[in-house]
């Protein structure tokens, strides 16, 4: 789904996160979870205009939340959607370039916070967070916890080494190899149900090996340990562009689904976040976000509240 060209700078930082994981962990996935995705793309340099406020949106914000900060969890391991700059420290991406602009349309500031992953929503739950923006997945599990606002659509794609890894067209291919996933997604849920499933059908189960982020995993494909990666397509895609020739994509995405604001249950805000998306979709803000980032292609015309599909 990313179609832009990714930058020489990008491509070497790539390949220098993955020589310098491989000489420094000895296969240890602790030492790879202290990593930070950095990207540069050509279309990351693009300037959006910040969208004005709009009185009545603004006026749906509870109270509590028009005198404060809003901090947004995400996890700045997962590109082009979330990542760390190459300053090293700003949070940059489709996410975060979303989710100041909503905050412009409900006159509120809102900073981002980088955390793990599957620590978000336990975080939202307890208070330390007020949204969650790291490409989740509306999923109707989640919903038992958070409420969503759909913003995106994606599905799940294969990587492979381009030298010698595998072809995979589904789910049921992965019988007999070895995967590497992030924690808490999707895509550790689904590796996991198919190995059962493969043992179930008397094949050769999947070996699936859990990381703490999608940079441990990319380690874990590059370095040989694991023969096959799972991320949401515009990821993938971006990973595959970014290894200079190293990953390859193999088969076709599958699952398509939407991606959702993460927003604790009774702060209302699910309305008027909801109401923000949609004028920037009618401003051309969010088109011109998303194009910016080389994911136009997840856009979607009719956001939702709590839109999940299963």
């Amino acid at each position: 789904m990313h179609r832009q060209k990714i930058s020489s700078v990008a491509g070497l930082a790539f390949l220098a996160l993955v020589v310098a994981l491989a000489a420094g962990c000895g296969g240890s996935s602790k030492k790879a979870s202290s990593t930070t995705t950095t990207a540069a793309t050509t279309t990351g340099a693009t300037t959006i205009t910040t969208p004005a406020a709009d009185s009545k949106i603004a006026a749906e914000v509870p109270a509590k939340f028009k005198s404060k900060t809003m901090v947004i969890a995400t996890d700045a391991t997962y590109a082009p959607n979330e990542f760390i700059g190459t300053n090293g420290k700003s949070i940059e991406g489709m996410d975060p370039d979303l989710g100041k602009a909503l905050g412009a349309v409900m006159g509120v500031k809102v900073k981002f916070v980088n955390t793990s992953f599957d620590g978000i929503i336990p975080g939202l739950a307890a208070g330390k967070f007020d949204l969650g923006m790291a490409s989740f997945t509306d999923t109707k599990e989640r919903q038992k916890t958070v409420d969503f606002v759909t913003y995106f659509q994606a599905g799940t794609s294969f990587y492979v080494k381009a030298a010698g890894g595998p072809t995979i067209n589904s789910l049921a291919d992965l019988c007999g190899h070895s995967v590497g996933v992030e924690r808490g997604t999707t895509q550790a849920d689904d590796s996991t149900k198919q190995n059962g499933k493969c043992k179930s059908a008397g094949k050769s189960g999947v070996k699936v090996s859990v990381y703490p982020d999608q940079n441990a995993a990319n380690l874990a494909i590059s370095s040989g340990r694991r023969q096959v990666g799972m991320a949401d397509s515009p990821v993938a895609a971006y990973i595959v562009k970014q290894s200079n020739g190293q990953f390859k994509l193999t088969g076709k995405s599958y699952n398509t689904a939407p991606y959702g604001i993460a927003i604790p249950k009774g702060s209302g805000l699910t309305k008027p976040f909801l109401d923000a998306l949609k004028v920037l979709m009618s401003d051309g803000t969010y088109k011109a976000i998303l194009t910016k980032w080389g994911v136009q292609d997840g856009a979607i015309t009719n956001p939702k509240i709590n839109g999940a599909i299963s």
